[in-house]
């Protein structure tokens, strides 16, 4: 009980964000609710939940004394492969194309908001799982990774925009997932879309995190 407490404590500004910063978005979305008595965007809530996952398996880990590495590397698998959930909701900005006009600044706020949060779930639970592997990696190995993980993460974001593919497929529809992966992969030329994406949205998260791991370091 003292350990939660303590951590609890140590992560009192970065939760307290979080928790604000969902808040405000559902509380602007039960605005659009009651104004227009239409629903449209309420799956919002969903994504943002999605998006909550990975930042809840890297507390958990964080958490933790110790990690036994088969363990660490059964949690990285679920960790990466719910990862592109949170910066998915950026592109849930597409939605705007059918919104009302009279209404569609307020529109603009709710899917920024929670595109925001998703962001900010995403960037923490980022930085916390390199910290976790930063235990048992060196260093540079870990600066190396964050990289390709990023893009990688895009990469995700694309099978599930425009794939339309859930993480949860890896399981129930492998056969698929995995032949479209590697037809992306192996065709270059015939997906370019695929690659415009995934290096486009990948070096947007890039900069991002160098943005917020910079701020980190000044503080």
């Amino acid at each position: 009980m003292q350990t939660i407490k303590l951590f609890i404590f140590n992560r009192f500004k970065t939760l307290s964000v979080l928790i604000a910063s969902m808040l405000s978005s559902i509380i602007l979305l039960m605005v659009r609710v009651k104004l227009t008595h239409s629903f449209h965007y309420l799956f919002l809530v969903w994504n943002l939940f999605l998006a909550v996952i990975p930042y809840a398996v890297t507390t958990y880990l964080v958490s933790l004394p110790k990690v036994n590495k088969l363990s660490l590397a059964l949690w990285f698998g679920v960790w990466l492969l719910f990862l592109p959930n949170a910066p998915y909701i950026v592109t849930d900005l597409i939605h705007l194309r059918l919104s009302e006009t009279k209404l569609i600044w307020l529109d603009i706020l709710i899917v920024t908001s929670f595109a925001f949060t998703g962001l900010l779930l995403f960037y923490f639970s980022f930085l916390d799982m390199m910290t976790t592997l930063g235990h048992y990696l060196k260093r540079k190995v870990v600066s190396f990774l964050i990289p390709p993980l990023l893009v990688l993460s895009a990469f995700g974001v694309y099978l599930g925009r425009f794939l339309r593919y859930n993480s949860w497929e890896i399981l129930s529809n492998p056969k698929f997932l995995f032949e479209d992966i590697i037809l992306i992969l192996l065709r270059p030329f015939s997906h370019p879309d695929a690659w415009l994406f995934t290096l486009l949205f990948g070096a947007f998260l890039n900069l991002g995190f160098w943005v917020l791991n910079n701020l980190r370091t000044e503080d």
